[in-house]
């Protein structure tokens, strides 16, 4: 994964105020942080606190919505990158027809109870020729696994399978919310959305109309301090992560969380706000 300053060990926490025994300890505190692989039982539990936790969809839901309200035309929409298809269901009743890229075969078992009338695909979106063109094009969340020079054409790419006229929207964390400043501090990964705009808008000049780009705030919640723990090593699960020597030790992970993440009515707060680029495309095909 390319990064905007190399990876490096990770640094230790400097804060006097915690300590390993000033909070519940277990076997699984030591050692370093786990990798977490998609299809593995860890990955959903880790997935599942995160869901519960966060307001994430109830904001991003509501938002994109409201866009979908204000498109001209609803026949078709791509959902690039798809997951468990909670964001394609939610958006694709308003449309006629709904197709979903999902290149992992465990998130496609998920997608296709959620969304049972989509089109799924299996191909990454640098492997598919899809032949057809979409009202609503989402690139939710994709951009991670890519390497960062491979951003611009993708996004050329998918711009492509948006119909004349039509909207495609690009969602990635912000860089500097706390969530991924942990990420940046722990695997030296940064991502950053907003230079590729322009860069987009400089490529495809007869294509793009016009385009904005908000930033949703979004927030992780709990009371538990271990689940707090265990999300915040979901959230460092950069593809970048299995290449760092050492891994991040979980102790760090934890003192990070604790000094970073405690609110005084006992909680566990970490933000995650999150860029939303919406791109018009010409109203004329070219």
């Amino acid at each position: 994964m390319s990064t905007s300053s190399t990876p490096s060990s990770p640094r230790s926490p400097s804060s006097p105020s915690w300590s390993p025994s000033s909070r519940p300890s277990s076997a699984a505190d030591s050692g370093p942080v786990r990798v977490l692989d998609v299809s593995t039982a860890a990955y959903r539990r880790a997935f599942e606190l995160f869901l519960a936790g966060t307001d994430e969809k109830a904001v991003t839901h509501a938002h994109l919505a409201r866009l979908v309200s204000r498109l001209a035309r609803r026949r078709v929409f791509l959902d690039v990158g798809a997951g468990e298809g909670a964001t394609t269901a939610h958006l694709g009743r308003h449309f006629e027809r709904a197709v979903a890229l999902e290149p992992s075969a465990a998130m496609r078992e998920k997608l296709r109870e959620v969304c049972p009338d989509a089109v799924v695909v299996a191909e990454p979106v640098d492997g598919v020729d899809l032949g057809e063109e979409a009202d609503l094009v989402l690139l939710s969340h994709v951009l991670y696994y890519l390497p960062e020079d491979r951003w611009l054409p993708t996004l050329s790419r998918v711009l492509h399978w948006v119909a004349p006229g039509g909207t495609l929207l690009v969602m990635l964390q912000s860089p500097d919310n706390a969530c991924m400043r942990m990420v940046e501090h722990f695997t030296g990964t940064r991502f950053d959305l907003r230079p590729s705009v322009g860069r987009l808008e400089a490529r495809e000049p007869e294509k793009v109309a016009g385009w904005s780009l908000e930033t949703l705030d979004a927030r992780y919640r709990t009371d538990c301090f271990a689940d707090a723990v265990d999300v915040a090593e979901f959230m460092v699960n950069v593809p970048g992560l299995p290449g760092l020597d050492p891994l991040p030790a979980r102790a760090d992970l934890a003192a990070y969380v604790d000094r970073h993440f405690a609110r005084p009515d006992g909680t566990y707060v970490i933000g995650h706000a999150h860029d939303v680029l919406c791109v018009r495309r010409a109203a004329t095909a070219a």
